[in-house]
């Protein structure tokens, strides 16, 4: 007897240890900072809620049958001719069926209005940031403040954001967890989620899709910023001594490299997003020759400040030059191929 007490204190100090260990831990899901995230949370724990209205009236049934049918009870009636009782059928089936047809219509619901793609209605008016999945770290890209960071986005509280996201390698997955909606990155591919944040804060985002080695450090501080803050931010990336061009900066930054720090880029090349999605749309590791030809004259505008009469005048030069140059474009392919089975593997 002293021996079966002494193990259910120590059960009992068990189970305090766990709740207390428990106590320490955290949900980003249920901690929602945007509208989203509340949406999301709020069809988690409903869809919980529903499904536990079977889930508990079978352990209370289980633990209750175990006792009141236990071999010492007297008073448990033994009836070995029972078979069949419409009450218990019509309970096992309607409530289930009933649970499933509520369950169908939440779920038909939330997947039209919470559709990533969809964009978030708001008084102000909605701005885009560009998100690369490189080996292994993230490329933000600002199309409208000319700017990019790595592992490292900002945007203002209460301001809708749309986020084209692409891959410039393997598969890979966007997830900022306090502010909802993951949405998967593939090279060669233009998606898109649309997200808002209620909250000044910083909240961890990170890829949830393996991509090898380094895919433990591909993660990426989100700041949520006042407007005024954001501002500040945007002047402080453009002092940043680095700029982004592409093909060439671009490259280098591409190169597989783990627990890559932050790094802000003051200048970007003005279709770098889009130089990036077509590279892999010829099956050559950067689009051939063709490509090339438009990105050196992107750089030239980029690097020079072209006007719009020279732009007009470089554009017909382009075309100009472009057929002498069809036999080579073949070669460019061939040795675009052999030389990046990487990305030939990623964008097919």
């Amino acid at each position: 007897m002293q021996r079966h007490s002494l193990w259910r204190r120590r059960g009992t100090l068990v189970l305090l240890a766990l709740c207390l260990f428990l106590a320490g831990c955290s949900s980003a899901l249920l901690d929602p900072k945007g509208q989203i995230g509340v949406e999301q949370r709020s069809l988690i724990l409903t869809s919980f809620g529903l499904m536990l209205i079977v889930v508990i009236p079978v352990i209370a049934m289980t633990l209750l049958f175990g006792w009141r049918y236990r071999r010492n009870n007297p008073l448990a009636k033994y009836l070995p001719d029972w078979a069949h009782s419409n009450a218990i059928e019509a309970v096992i089936w309607v409530v289930p069926c009933a649970i499933i047809a509520v369950l169908a219509l939440l779920t038909w619901k939330t997947s039209h209005s919470l559709d990533p793609h969809k964009p978030l209605e708001s008084d102000v008016a909605a701005m885009e940031i560009q998100a690369v999945a490189l080996d292994w770290k993230w490329l933000f890209i600002y199309p409208e403040q000319g700017i990019a960071s790595v592992n490292e986005v900002a945007f203002p509280v209460d301001t809708p954001v749309r986020f084209r996201v692409s891959s410039g390698s393997v598969m890979n997955a966007f997830f900022i967890p306090h502010l909802g909606s993951q949405i998967y990155a593939m090279a060669g591919m233009d998606n898109d989620v649309h997200l808002i944040a209620d909250e000044i804060g910083s909240y961890p985002g990170r890829s949830t899709n393996y991509s090898g080695a380094g895919f433990s450090g591909m993660t990426f501080e989100a700041k949520v910023t006042s407007p005024a803050d954001f501002d500040a931010w945007v002047e402080g990336v453009r002092s940043a001594p680095e700029t982004l061009s592409y093909p060439e900066r671009y490259e280098t930054l591409a190169e597989p490299s783990e627990f890559h720090p932050v790094e802000y880029f003051s200048a970007v090349s003005p279709t770098l997003y889009e130089s990036i999605l077509t590279s892999f749309h010829t099956g050559g590791g950067h689009g051939g020759h063709s490509d090339a030809i438009g990105d050196a004259h992107e750089n030239h505008v980029y690097e020079n400040h072209v006007e719009p009469g020279e732009l007009e005048s470089a554009h017909a030069n382009d075309h100009a030059t472009a057929p002498s140059h069809e036999t080579n474009h073949h070669a460019s392919g061939e040795h675009a191929l052999r030389s990046h089975p990487t990305n030939v593997e990623a964008g097919g």
